[in-house]
């Protein structure tokens, strides 16, 4: 089996594990459940404190201790086992706790795949920038099908996603010990303070005021994705109460109709290299940020009748909104950092957009839905709260382009062995 067909399998079975649960359980919290908003955006919030300090952790762990590899399947198999007792959860404290273990074990793994990705793939001599993207769009295509096979199952409103996640999960964590070895690359690298002793180099890149803007807007725009992951398929779920849209394609089957968003990411993921080169990270992030406007406000004026043509067409400028913000992100960290820390590097990013941004966009749109956009009689003023996303994505986007500087240099993008931001000499 080649090497970039065992990274593949990697990537769809990593990405599979979250599709078959992330989109849906919005459905099976105010549909089954019947459980509160601001409730759910405690459960979505688990996914930002777990990702605060798990993958740095973890990350530090990878560069120092243990094969990145072995440490990415034992997370999975764990959070495969927790995954197997969510059904069993009744209340909605509990399933913070018991979502909040899982997360634990599994927002880790997602930089620790990118990590063992990038590794493998220099080690066999490839170039990251060229060579990843077509690997890491069969984890969007991992995303799909797990979405579909809940949907077309009838488990989106079911505890059984669950089950279907933590087979994925268990299936993985065996599958990881058989992957190419990756070795902790600072395991026997002299400390030269009590810093590179602990393992925290990566945190020296916010000395650097780029790499600090870019990590601070990464948090903004990892707010934003919390956004659509938690409401999006509820969204079209609660057209179900309107009797003129209770038999169109979008109610019966919002997941599917959510997964557009992931067929988007296949196309735009294999666009990032030339896009990259052609116009660096800053104007590819900026792209980003007006796809996030658009996104949230072709929602706000959307619906499953007439309105069909902007609900598909948001799920089309998703696939934009997420990779060139998230896919271009990593590979710009990589090309800044030294692979002495890959898997902390990676994990920084990671507890940027998936920590503190996660924690930020749930929290606070729990919270601000709750109290301005609830009705008396338990709806949700849709149209407004997706304006309001709109408005927030626009905002980022202005500040970006006056706060963030950074010149465009082809060469460095070019070169997949770039002179470093931050090397094991300036710790």
């Amino acid at each position: 089996m080649s090497t970039k067909l065992r990274l593949i399998i990697l990537s769809f079975l990593q990405f599979f594990i979250w599709g078959s649960w992330l989109i849906t359980i919005g459905a099976y919290w105010f549909q089954t459940k019947q459980w509160s908003g601001a409730e759910f955006g405690a459960i979505f919030s688990t996914m930002g404190i777990a990702a605060i300090f798990m993958p740095s952790i973890m990350g530090i762990v990878a560069d120092k201790w243990v094969n990145a590899e072995k440490l990415f399947g034992i997370l999975h198999l764990l959070g495969g086992i927790v995954l197997f007792t969510i059904p069993l959860v009744d209340t909605p404290g509990t399933m913070f706790w018991v979502m909040l273990l899982n997360m634990m074990f599994y927002m880790p793994t997602l930089a620790l795949s990118i990590a063992v990705s990038y590794s493998v793939l220099k080690n066999k001599g490839g170039d990251v920038v060229k060579d990843y993207p077509p690997i890491r769009v069969w984890g969007t295509i991992g995303f799909i099908v797990a979405m579909w096979t809940v949907s077309l199952l009838g488990l989106e409103k079911s505890a059984s996603q669950f089950y279907v996640a933590a087979g994925a999960a268990i299936l993985l964590g065996i599958y990881s010990f058989t992957l190419p070895k990756c070795p902790p690359p600072s395991k026997n690298a002299p400390a030269r303070s009590l810093v590179d002793a602990l393992g925290l180099k990566s945190f020296a890149l916010l000395r650097d005021g780029k790499m600090a803007t870019f990590f601070f807007f990464a948090l903004l725009l990892g707010a934003a994705l919390q956004l659509t992951n938690a409401y999006g398929d509820t969204f079209l779920h609660d057209f179900d109460k309107t009797p003129a849209y209770q038999d169109t394609l979008a109610v019966k089957y919002p997941a599917i109709i959510m997964s557009i968003s992931q067929i988007s990411e296949t196309l735009f993921i294999l666009a990032i290299p030339f896009f990259l080169r052609r116009f660096g990270i800053k104007q590819v992030m900026f792209f980003s940020m007006v796809a996030w406007v658009l996104r949230f406000g072709l929602f706000a004026y959307g619906n499953p009748g007439s309105g069909l043509w902007m609900i598909i067409l948001s799920c089309i400028v998703y696939g934009m909104a997420f990779d060139f913000f998230n896919i271009s992100g990593s590979l710009f960290v990589e090309t800044q950092t030294d692979s002495s820390i890959r898997a902390s590097a990676q994990g920084l990013f990671m507890m940027m957009t998936n920590g503190f941004g996660a924690v930020l966009g749930s929290s606070l749109s729990g919270i601000i839905i709750q109290k301005y956009f609830t009705l008396a009689d338990g709806t949700k003023d849709w149209h407004n709260i997706w304006l309001t996303f709109a408005l927030y994505s626009l905002g980022i986007a202005v500040l970006f382009v006056i706060l963030f500087k950074h010149k465009h240099d082809p060469s460095a993008i070019r070169n997949t062995h770039p002179e470093p931001l931050l090397s094991v000499e300036q710790v």
